[in-house]
């Protein structure tokens, strides 16, 4: 397999005002209808089949709540270095959360999770504003409860369940840490 030269993953105008709309989980109306411009414009301007003037570009980075220069920074992809993880007040105990995902994706979000023995969600459960949450245990033993049940999960296994629906966690590791990668679709919501 050849790699592409750099210019052919730059995305076009419209490629990018698409992918921000995308990112946040919003309509072509939504989008519209915030930025005070026709859904038939954005749509154009989403298929590179129009040009918008500044001030509807100012508008439309509004709606999206992206600023202008966004669009014209074309990037290969989001890297969240290894050593740079945001990291997270999730609740719970006995561990530390980071964010793998870049803040504004709202397709969805990745967190990493290190929890120390009997460490984890705490005893109530709860349930999360999301679609699906897929579990990843990297290393350790993971007991998730959920539905009343007490699954076990060992190094390598996965889980996937509706996160409304309640559930909370905890290490089974009798010694060493518990690294979890969680992935939620859509996105958490933010505090905003």
């Amino acid at each position: 397999m050849t790699a592409e030269p750099a210019e052919d993953w730059a995305a076009s105008l419209g490629e990018r005002i698409r992918a921000a709309r995308l990112a946040r989980c919003k309509t072509l109306a939504e989008v519209a209808a915030d930025s005070g411009l026709t859904k038939g414009f954005v749509s154009k301007l989403e298929r590179d089949q129009a040009s918008a003037s500044v001030a509807s570009l100012m508008r439309l980075c509004d709606a999206l709540g992206i600023s202008v220069g966004t669009l014209f920074n074309a990037s290969q992809g989001e890297v969240v270095r290894h050593n740079a993880y945001p990291r997270l007040t999730f609740g719970g105990t006995g561990m530390a959360e980071y964010l793998l995902t870049p803040a504004g994706e709202r397709r969805l979000q990745a967190i990493l999770s290190d929890i120390e023995p009997d460490g984890g969600g705490g005893d109530e459960p709860y349930s999360l504003p999301a679609d699906v949450e897929f579990v990843f245990v990297i290393s350790g033993r993971l007991a998730v409860f959920l539905r009343g049940e007490e699954i076990v999960l060992e190094a390598g296994d996965a889980l996937s369940f509706p996160p409304r629906v309640p559930h909370t966690f905890r290490s089974a590791a009798t010694e060493g840490h518990t690294k979890v990668l969680w992935v939620f679709s859509p996105a958490l919501p933010d505090n905003e």
